[in-house]
Formats: C-alpha cells, sequence, structure tokens
C-alpha cells in the first residue's frame, strides 16, 4: 500500500529533468493520459499510471477523478508587481514616461496598511486563479507592503519571493528615502520573513537610474550578511533606459556592468526584461549563474523590444517566464506564452509547447534556484499545480477534438486558453482555488 493523504487521477504532463538546450526538452516531457498523482503531507508521494496505482488506492479514500482534466505543475512567475495590479492597462507611454505618469502615483498608496492588505489579498487571488502557485514579486518601498503580500501567502502556505523596492534618487519625494534608511528597513524585512514558511526574500533595487551608488553599496553588504536571499532589480528594457544609466554611470561600459560592480550579479540573481543585452552581458549572466525574466507582455505593450530567446539558450543564462503585470497585460501564464510565441515567431524562432511549458514551469523554477523543490511531479517535491481544463469554449472543444497528441493540444492551450482554463489550483497539497461552478 501506499501511504498517502490524497490521491487524483487525470492526465498529466511535466518535464522530468532540466534541459541545456531547446532540443532536450522534448526528450525529458512526461504525459500520462490516465495516471494517478498519490499527496501526502504537501509533497508529491508518486506519479503512476493508472493501471499500477489502481492496486494502491485505500479502498475507504478511493480518489477524487479528473479525467477530462489536465494536470501541469503550478506555473512560476517570474517577475511581477503586486501594487501595479490595479494600473494594469494603462494607455500610452514607454517605460520612463510610464513610470513616472501612472506608477509612481499609484505606489504612494501603499504606506497605508489597510490598502496593501486589500490589494495583497486579490493580487493573490489573482495568482492562484490563473495557476500561478510561485512568483518572485515586486513590492513597493514601503514596508507595509512587503508586510502585506508575505501575509498573505504565508496563509495560503505558498511559496513566493518578494521584497521592497529600494532607490534614493530619480523618484518623487513622496517615494523618496536614504540608502541607510532603505538598508535599515530590508534588513528588518529580512529578518521578519525570510525562510518563514515557504517565503524568501528578494533584495529588490527598482533600477540602476533610481540607485545611488551609497543604494547600491547598501545592497551588497546586504548580500553579504544574508547570502541565501534573491536578487531582483530590472536590466535593459528601453533603450532611453540604456541611455540614461550610460550617462549617470559612464565608467561602467555596460549596463549590466553597474550591478556587477556591487557583486549583485550571481545565483540567486534575477534581472528582469534583458532586450538589449551585448554579448558581453550575456556571459556576465552565465559566468555568474544569474538569470532572467523574458516579460513578452509587457515588453510588447511599452514598446521596449524583442527578446532574444535563441540568444539566451546559446549562452547558457537561466531564464524564467514574467507576466510583469502591471506592464504586463494579464495574469494567465497561459496568454502569456501566447505572446512569448508571438515575440519568437517575429525573430524566426519556433517556440514549441513543451518548451513553452518548461519555461513556465521547471524552466522558472530553475531561474529562480527552486527546481529542487518544485516544478514538476517528482515525488518529494512540493504539491503545487495546477488542474487545466483544456476546452472550455466551444472553439476550444472544436480544436481540442482535432489534436493528434499533446504537445498539439498544449500548443492550442497556450494560442486559445487563458484563466477560464484554469480548473483547480493546489498550493502544497491543498486545494486553494477552485472555479465556482465546480465547487
Amino acid at each position: 500500500m501506499i501511504d498517502y493523504s490524497v490521491a487524483l487521477r487525470g492526465a498529466f504532463f511535466d518535464i522530468a529533468a532540466v534541459a541545456d538546450s531547446a532540443d532536450d526538452i522534448a526528450s525529458h516531457a512526461r504525459y500520462l493520459d490516465d495516471g494517478v498523482l498519490f499527496l501526502r503531507d504537501g509533497r508529491i508521494h508518486a506519479l503512476l499510471p493508472w493501471q499500477e496505482a489502481e492496486q494502491y488506492l485505500h479502498p475507504l479514500t478511493g480518489y477524487r477523478d479528473l479525467r477530462g482534466k489536465l494536470l501541469l505543475p503550478g506555473f512560476v512567475d517570474a517577475h511581477v508587481h503586486y501594487p501595479q495590479t490595479e494600473m494594469i492597462g494603462a494607455f500610452g507611454e514607454q517605460l520612463l514616461e510610464w513610470l513616472t505618469t501612472y506608477t509612481f502615483p499609484v505606489e504612494r498608496q501603499f504606506a497605508d496598511a489597510d490598502y496593501a492588505a486589500e490589494i495583497a489579498r486579490f493580487f493573490v487571488s489573482q495568482l492562484l486563479s490563473h495557476g500561478t502557485t510561485t512568483a518572485l514579486v515586486f513590492c513597493t518601498l514601503h514596508p507595509e507592503s512587503v508586510d502585506a503580500l508575505f501575509s498573505e501567502a504565508l496563509r495560503l502556505d505558498m511559496r513566493l519571493l518578494a521584497g521592497k523596492v529600494m532607490m534614493d534618487r530619480h523618484s518623487p519625494e513622496y517615494l523618496s528615502e536614504s540608502a541607510e534608511q532603505s538598508y535599515r528597513q530590508t534588513r528588518e524585512l529580512i529578518q521578519r520573513w525570510h525562510q518563514r514558511g515557504r517565503l524568501g526574500y528578494a533584495i529588490t533595487p527598482r533600477f540602476a537610474p533610481t540607485s545611488t551608488p551609497a543604494l547600491l553599496a547598501a545592497v551588497q553588504q546586504l548580500r553579504e550578511e544574508f547570502p541565501d536571499t534573491w536578487l531582483h532589480t530590472h536590466l535593459s528594457e528601453n533603450l532611453n533606459e540604456i541611455a540614461w544609466v550610460k550617462n549617470l554611470w559612464p565608467e561602467h561600459e555596460h549596463y549590466l556592468d553597474v550591478y556587477h560592480h556591487y557583486q549583485l550579479a550571481g545565483p540567486r540573481s534575477v534581472f528582469a526584461h534583458a532586450i538589449h543585452l551585448a554579448d558581453a552581458e550575456w556571459q556576465c549572466l552565465h559566468d555568474t549563474g544569474s538569470a532572467v525574466a523574458f516579460c513578452p507582455t509587457s515588453n510588447l505593450f511599452l514598446g521596449s523590444g524583442l527578446f532574444r530567446l535563441p540568444t539566451c539558450w546559446h549562452h547558457q543564462v537561466r531564464m524564467g517566464i514574467g507576466s510583469d503585470v502591471g506592464a504586463g497585460t494579464t495574469f494567465s501564464m497561459l496568454r502569456t506564452l501566447g505572446e512569448a510565441y508571438k515575440v519568437s515567431q517575429l525573430q524566426s524562432y519556433r517556440l514549441c509547447a513543451s518548451e513553452a511549458f518548461y519555461h513556465a514551469t521547471l524552466g522558472g523554477a530553475r531561474a529562480l534556484r527552486l527546481d529542487d523543490y518544485i516544478g514538476n511531479f517528482h515525488p518529494g517535491k512540493e504539491a503545487d499545480f495546477v488542474v487545466i481544463d483544456p476546452a472550455v469554449t466551444p472553439l476550444q472543444q472544436l480544436r481540442s477534438e482535432r489534436c493528434k497528441d499533446i504537445y498539439e493540444q498544449l500548443f492550442v492551450l497556450m494560442t486559445l486558453g487563458d484563466e477560464r482554463n484554469i480548473s483547480e489550483t493546489w498550493v502544497n497539497g491543498k486545494r486553494v482555488w477552485g472555479n465556482a461552478a465546480e465547487e
């Protein structure tokens, strides 16, 4: 007998191992059209084909029948801003003007702890209802924003990485702080939240233009004091931004050199966007074990540029997919993967379904250095997964019926799918979100 608390029967797809190339991914893909997932103490105990699993089912406990559904590892959002949830779809600007016009005024509100708690609850519910079980999140400059988000994630036993924004120049007076204040508040937040439950702290300088040398030195000091924290910031998103960095930091040849000078590149460092990189910057990312977040919807929405996925593979740089809400236009990883496909098509790169779902699950977990804990259905990993209904509209049903194999079905899902396809979301072995029609 298998000692389990929950058994779920359905179809399953995951990627069994990390890959060094796009071609490797398909060889590691695993699909069971009829399998049983056994859970125990919030973890994956076993995933077996039905014919093998049936003998281990307890006569009284039985199993939950999800046939007709597809179970995937929970989605990993490698870059998202929770305070920008309420300003998603803000019109007409590119990055720097967009920050000044929309972002900074909205972030001002998060000094109010009650307001921060309200948006944090909404944000987390949006992640879960869209099938995202792990995220790397920007908060605001205010410690209240961090406390609110971590409190909500802790309540659900969710794996979440986040941190307070650090910035001490080129921001409105109402979002200003000194490097010393930023260091002190960040240090207190790390001590309060890091490694509590399934939470991790991400030291979060907004980006080089809002950082003085003193602030980046403070970030470096925090990284040295707390080496198992994450580093989360922006890199080379917009051409005007890059020119601004060059003007502010003329002694450095490239944008990434600014961060690297303060030893901020390295394992657990995640740089969002990374669109306009020189080969030397790609090489530095590889050599230091850093990761990048590909944010297709925001890159298109703000007109920032096209992420070069083949170049990322060529330099063997870890990469995850980011929704980047609120410049990103959806919490849905399915819709985000559809946009990633279009970005790739514009560069004559064919992003197949197995690769796309790898980046949104195990590849994203690897980018965050969490692939030992999440990302697939391996025994011992944390039981974070999503239950997908692949045909929730007449068009999807028509198209799904004509799919030849699981890869075509997954491609149709990321092309036509959205949050309506999310039937259930499970976190740490518990069902934390379900379609109201199925409650």
